[in-house]
């Protein structure tokens, strides 16, 4: 259809992926999500409706409670994502002048699990496992405190004090591939990491990995 942005997204099974609307929503709007012809989500500009999977469409159980809409833009969310979930999500937001937007979702299978046994003193690369772009904005955490944040050329590590006094010039990120580097690991250092990658204002990938520390 002339005139429908199209945007391809590759994700991994497991990931979370924001499709972005790019707008605020208004009183005025109703937003759509479909994929392929079933309405999977809507929301009104006044909040007056809203509905996600089932409560959309009966015959559509296939999320089970894995969608999310943002009530402030429209911007949808599904949550551990799996090779069913594959295909074309149309939205469309009807407002005062109407658009539409394809994004092409493609799922890749798991690599082997992560899961670096290491040894104190020694060093642990996790890798982003993407191919990043100029616009990227990838952010790790750990346990949920952000630890470090790439944005374009720019980066910044541990801009609080909780973070500083973990791992205290331990992290080095890499810009042309977003990985993260932990120097001289503890064992305070096991837990979950994760990463959060956001394409300019397309849409976000959240992806976690893990490793864990040995003693010998």
């Amino acid at each position: 259809m002339p005139g429908v942005d199209r945007v391809s997204v590759s994700v991994m099974e497991g990931d979370s992926v924001t499709l972005h609307t790019d707008v605020e929503t208004k009183q005025q709007d109703d937003i759509k999500w479909y994929l392929g012809d079933k309405r999977i989500a809507q929301i009104s500009g006044d909040l007056s409706f809203i509905c996600t999977d089932v409560k959309c469409n009966k015959d559509n159980d296939r999320f089970r409670n894995r969608l999310k809409v943002d009530h402030q833009t429209g911007s949808l969310t599904i949550t551990n994502i799996t090779k069913t979930d594959s295909g074309e999500y149309k939205l469309k937001i009807i407002s005062s002048s109407d658009s539409e937007k394809i994004f092409s979702v493609s799922i890749t299978d798991v690599p082997p699990t992560e899961l670096y046994e290491k040894k104190e003193g020694e060093s642990v690369t996790l890798d982003a496992g993407v191919i990043k772009h100029p616009n990227d904005v990838m952010t790790w955490y750990f346990n949920d405190t952000l630890i470090a944040e790439i944005t374009g050329d720019q980066s910044t590590i541990c801009t609080d004090d909780q973070c500083n006094k973990r791992f205290r010039d331990r992290l080095k990120l890499d810009h042309q591939t977003g990985s993260l580097t932990i120097t001289n690991i503890r064992i305070t250092d096991s837990g979950e990491y994760k990463l959060k990658i956001n394409s300019s204002s397309t849409f976000s990938i959240t992806r976690v990995k893990r490793f864990s520390v040995s003693i010998t």
